[in-house]
């Protein structure tokens, strides 16, 4: 049967020039043209959020030859998005990038993610583009560092009173350290991975605490310390 309208069908056929397929991409140090899914590889990140955005989600995938073999789901803003986590990492690994698309990843955030990191992957906008034979599966855990926790900023400010340092990427803030004009020269943090590692192996945790406070800046130098949370 033809699925031709009539006006078509009337046409008479015009031949098609050279075929030459799809433009090629970088994946993994290839210039590759993918036409299935299995033509696909290589390490690369999606941002997404929820409708009300409230939460966002930050999805790293290691993908082999259209197969995701690693997954790393970080989110934040939203308590019941934890959960939804641990079920997305659990559904992605093994899947092929088009099944992992049109899973059912439990949240919004986790959902748009999964969306934004597909088209970077099959249009080779990867981290590994041209990485030889790309990253090794496990190569995602190297952005979380010391004692595998997510990069976190946390800051809080109002007109009235200025701004607080919550968490920084070195750790957990204790105390601001204020110059002369009450502006910030410094920062104390304890390192929470590093701390907690120290403990699990055995070492007493106020001994651990103190072995991880550290500061940034001109701490030392500050007229006056504040506790960011109390002060």
């Amino acid at each position: 049967m033809s699925n031709l309208s009539h006006e078509v069908e009337r046409m008479c056929t015009v031949a098609k020039g050279p075929h030459h397929g799809p433009a090629p991409i970088p994946e993994e140090g290839r210039w590759v043209k993918a036409y299935e899914i299995k033509d696909i590889s290589g390490l690369s990140h999606g941002i997404g959020w929820c409708a009300p955005q409230q939460g966002a989600c930050k999805l790293t995938l290691n993908v082999k030859n259209g197969i995701i073999e690693e997954a790393l789901v970080e989110t934040i803003g939203c308590s019941g998005m934890t959960h939804s986590a641990a079920m997305a990492c659990e559904a992605l690994q093994g899947k092929t990038i088009l099944e992992a698309l049109n899973t059912d990843l439990v949240c919004d955030a986790i959902n748009v993610a999964m969306r934004e990191i597909f088209k970077q992957l099959v249009y080779g906008r990867t981290q590994t583009a041209f990485s030889k034979d790309g990253l090794p599966i496990g190569a995602s855990l190297e952005d979380l560092g010391k004692g595998l926790r997510s990069q976190v900023g946390t800051m809080f400010g109002t007109k009235e009173k200025g701004v607080r340092y919550l968490e920084m990427a070195e750790g957990y803030i204790l105390s601001l350290g204020l110059d002369a004009n009450n502006e910030i020269i410094g920062y104390q943090f304890v390192h929470v991975g590093k701390m907690l590692e120290m403990i699990r192996a055995g070492k007493d945790a106020n001994e651990a605490f103190q072995a991880n406070v550290k500061s940034y800046g001109r701490y030392d130098e500050a007229v006056k310390h504040i506790d960011p949370r109390a002060d």
